[in-house]
């Protein structure tokens, strides 16, 4: 069993040997990538349990360790179910048949969407995962033991394809840029290695060179600023779009419009570090140990589709998108441990305001009922 001391220690040396051949200093989101892929010790990548509900707590009211934060499908079947309501209805108007789900996490919401559609008389021929983590295969594989015929795992896309994309919390996971302005300079914000004479030797700090990058848009005032820019994530865009021939892309995570993104208020960006349900500000320590994540800012989200020849379905609320896609039904019928649980999802102080939904088309334009109400498209 590998201990979370030589874990972190291993991923340490390596990421301290790539700044080394980088001549010193690395972009953080090389960083980033680093600690969270990295074969074998990036976060991603080793065995650490990542999902589930909050621990129990031990004798003394301490939460334990087991898991380091819950998704919603891990929260309750309701997500997947009423998912599936949008899912099926994007199947039947792109006239495809295979979901390609990213970042598939414990398997969970694959579970929920195969059964929902197989009891609604609408079994899938294939569903198509890809996961970058090895270690999240295998349970990935032992939950959905019973669609063995049917579930696939690809590391690599093909040349084309057709049917629904989901992405749950997926964007959140992309390595971003930072950018720091500071006294009306702007930097990119990277990462070095402490020197042998700081406390603690082969550790990281962080390091700043001006740059001719720049946010999006025009940042209010002269006070020093901190933000991300999301190049990956806008990559990942343009490549499902090469690829997509016919379907739809549904991708549910937090963040927000780029006039919420960029605001001056929001000046310490919103780069994040998950551990045993408790958060962090700080990704330069205990590399490997804990998750990495930055908000999404959905409107370069939408402007990278355009450009790649994606159109729009839809922009809203998670909490707006599950009830046009049916939850209160569900509710109705659900007990009252599962309406507790679903309430989270809705409720605007929980998961139902932060967390966003955005859908995008390839092929021809159709009106996707997870945006019937309460559509935020004019916000972008």
């Amino acid at each position: 069993m590998t201990t979370a001391y030589s874990l972190t220690s291993a991923l340490q040396l390596h990421i301290a040997q790539t700044i080394a051949a980088r001549g010193g200093w690395i972009g953080f989101d090389e960083f980033m990538a680093l600690a969270l892929y990295t074969p074998g010790l990036g976060y991603y990548a080793n065995d650490s349990t990542k999902f589930g509900p909050m621990p129990a707590s031990n004798a003394d009211g301490e939460a334990g360790s087991g898991s380091d934060f819950v998704t919603a499908p891990e929260m309750t079947p309701l997500y997947g179910r009423t998912l599936a309501a949008q899912v099926a209805q994007a199947l039947q108007l792109t006239q495809t048949s295979e979901i390609w789900e990213f970042g598939a996490g414990s398997g969970a919401l694959a579970l929920q969407l195969l059964e929902t559609l197989q009891a609604q008389g609408l079994p899938l021929p294939r569903y198509s995962i890809v996961d970058l983590s090895g270690t999240l295969r295998l349970r990935q594989q032992a939950r959905l033991e019973k669609y063995a015929s049917v579930v696939r795992w690809v590391s690599e896309l093909p040349q084309s394809m057709q049917g629904v994309v989901i992405g749950n919390e997926v964007l959140d996971a992309m390595p971003v840029k930072l950018l720091s302005r500071v006294r009306g300079v702007w930097h990119e914000r990277g990462v070095v290695l402490n020197s042998v004479q700081d406390k603690q030797p082969g550790s990281f700090r962080w390091s700043e060179r001006p740059t001719d990058l720049r946010p999006p848009c025009q940042i209010e005032g002269e006070h020093d600023f901190l933000t991300e820019i999301h190049e990956q994530g806008h990559s990942f865009i343009g490549t499902l779009a090469d690829k997509l021939e016919r379907g739809a892309i549904f991708l549910i995570d937090y963040g927000f419009p780029e006039h919420e993104y960029f605001h001056p208020q929001r000046h310490m960006g919103t780069v994040m570090c998950h551990r045993n349900h408790q958060s962090d500000p700080d990704p330069l320590t205990d590399v490997g140990l804990k998750d990495i994540t930055a908000h999404v800012n959905f409107t370069g989200i939408a402007l990278a589709a355009q450009e790649a020849g994606l159109g729009v379905l839809g922009y809203c609320t998670q909490g707006r998108f599950l009830i046009n896609c049916g939850l209160a039904g569900l509710l109705e019928s659900a007990s009252l441990n599962e309406r507790v649980h679903a309430q989270r999802l809705i409720m605007e102080h929980e998961m139902g305001e932060l967390f966003k939904v955005i859908g995008l088309f390839k092929g021809e334009p159709w009106d996707a009922i997870g945006f019937s109400h309460g559509d935020r498209t004019h916000t972008l």
